[in-house]
């Protein structure tokens, strides 16, 4: 429906994370009921996490609506503090935050691998497709509107104030979903005063900064992005599902020319002949019927495979943190021993971040456009965080990596092979020591 035909009627959605989330903009309330924007109701915002916390089986489309309610508190934040704010962008700010995961892919990023394009490129497709229905609303606020929206999204907008309320270190992506994955898994070490965080940032010298009365408050945020990563992110079980995950795609890729495609848009997309079309017709539900569906296939690599996500009897893993192509191969050789294919049944997952990534110029002055600043209002300046906070710079430029080898649980409690792998790894750990 165009914004044309809409009125300025407050809607409302209840929400576990924010209480209430409100529409007052048409354009918005017109872009929320547009196709592109209800398939992410079909996608779950932790992909197979849910295998690990039951209840993180929240969407994408709770995500999105989250984080265009926190840009609009942060930008009523500024309007009650009289911060200076171009509030002719304030609808940029919101739409950009409200779209910036309308690309998003079916299970998190898995299938981003197949398909060879991160999501963020897919939002910027879908929102200056001139056959998309976000498309159509956007250009009816004024033409070029979403070539802006896609630009904020794209991290090329000239206005550096409204990237980083959308991605940036303290932007409303995080802001949202460290609060709602901790909420619907119901882990307790992603929660932060949120209020506070709102209320202690404002717009400074072209970034978002913090009040430096908010130092505290924004490392308990910072810490709580660290555990999350340890606690559910990078959590074994989850990633051990989309380590199946990942084999299942890749198997199907190679032998889709003898597989029934449950929709037709897994042809394209195994064929290396996805369009956006077909791609918005690929969700979760669209990926578990297929998996469902070949759990009785002929390819018994793909049938096994399927049914160890569908009925959960995931993979078991090691601590795998040496790099040898040698210790590697051996236990390939190993997994093959017992009849199981190294390609898919002895994988290797490698994963990590950097909870908080900056350097330092001359004196003091931010290279990079990830660094946290402090305002200090009696001196007039800007400060970067890690400067005046322990914990911030015990984190800052740490790149936590994980790495484990995953392999199905036959093999690892097999009498002579399991011990025998789990003795070549250790060898290997002691050799790197």
């Amino acid at each position: 429906m165009p914004p044309s035909d809409m009125t300025e009627e407050e809607k409302v959605f209840k929400d576990p994370v924010h209480g209430y989330i409100y529409v007052h903009d048409p354009v918005i309330w017109a872009l929320i009921n547009t196709k592109e924007v209800q398939r992410l109701r079909r996608i779950r915002q932790l992909g197979t996490s849910s295998v690990t916390y039951p209840g993180g089986d929240h969407t994408r489309f709770s995500h999105s609506l989250g984080v265009y309610e926190v840009i609009r508190q942060i930008l009523l934040a500024f309007d009650r503090n009289g911060y200076q704010w171009p509030h002719h962008l304030d609808r940029l700010a919101m739409v950009s935050g409200l779209l910036h995961d309308v690309g998003h892919a079916a299970y998190s990023h898995a299938l981003e691998q197949v398909i060879g394009m991160r999501h963020e490129r897919w939002s910027e497709r879908i929102i200056l497709d001139p056959g998309t229905e976000v498309h159509r609303v956007l250009e009816e606020v004024y033409p070029g509107f979403a070539q802006q929206v896609a630009d904020v999204i794209g991290k090329r907008y000239p206005n550096s104030l409204v990237v980083s309320l959308v991605s940036g270190q303290l932007d409303a992506d995080r802001l949202d979903y460290l609060m709602r994955d901790s909420i619907f898994t119901g882990v307790d070490y992603g929660k932060f005063d949120l209020a506070r965080i709102i209320r202690v940032m404002l717009p400074k010298e072209g970034k978002i900064v913090v009040r430096r009365s908010g130092l505290h408050t924004v490392e308990a945020y910072l810490l709580a992005r660290y555990f999350m990563y340890w606690q559910v992110y990078f959590h074994p079980v989850s990633r051990s599902a989309e380590v199946i995950l990942r084999a299942i795609l890749s198997r199907a890729e190679e032998v889709h020319d003898t597989l029934f495609m449950p929709h037709p848009a897994l042809q394209k997309l195994f064929g290396g002949q996805i369009g956006l079309a077909d791609y918005l017709a690929i969700d979760d539900s669209v990926l578990m019927n297929a998996f469902n569906v070949w759990q009785t296939v002929s390819d018994s690599i793909l049938s096994d495979l399927c049914r160890r996500l569908v009925d959960r009897h995931l993979f078991k893993y090691v601590e795998f943190p040496g790099s040898s192509p040698k210790v590697y191969q051996e236990i390939a050789h190993d997994v093959e021993s017992l009849g199981y294919d190294p390609r898919y049944y002895c994988l290797v997952d490698e994963t990590g971040t950097v909870y908080y990534d900056y350097y330092l110029g001359e004196e003091g002055t931010s290279g990079k456009e990830g660094a946290l600043f402090l305002w200090d209002e009696e001196r007039g300046q800007l400060i970067e965080m890690s400067r005046l906070s322990k914990p911030i710079s015990a984190i800052a430029r740490e790149r936590q990596m994980v790495r484990r080898l995953y392999l199905p649980k036959e093999v690892l409690t097999h009498p002579v092979v399991g011990p025998r792998i789990v003795q070549r790894i250790h060898q290997d750990q002691d050799r790197l020591h």
